[in-house]
């Protein structure tokens, strides 16, 4: 592993930025008829939330449980929950979120 000295750190904590990072849950209506197609569009808005450069992570959870997704959004966390209840799969019902403030180093990315 690197060897990181106090001095490094020092230097990098300031240059982190604010983001929030949200989860997503099964909402009251996620069982509900035609869930499908507004999933569909839940989707196609994190597309378009991804190109315009908001929407810096996004991972679907991919097994039966208590979570649908987390994602990490380059925004405040007002803003964030603007944006949060603008997305068509919490209007309608089909997911409910929670909200967590946090830093991190713009760049970072998934390997």
């Amino acid at each position: 592993m690197t060897t990181i000295t106090d001095e490094y750190m020092y230097e990098m904590l300031p240059k982190t930025k604010e983001y929030t990072i949200f989860l997503l849950k099964p909402g009251p209506k996620a069982d509900q008829p035609g869930v499908e197609k507004i999933i569909w569009e839940h989707g196609r808005r994190n597309f378009a939330l991804r190109a315009d450069g908001l929407l810096s992570i996004v991972c679907p959870v991919t097994i039966e449980a208590n979570v649908n997704g987390l994602g990490i959004l380059n925004a405040s966390l007002e803003e964030t929950k603007k944006i949060m209840d603008g997305d068509p799969a919490v209007a309608a019902g089909v997911f409910v979120y929670e909200l967590y403030p946090c830093r991190s180093f713009p760049g970072d990315s998934l390997p």
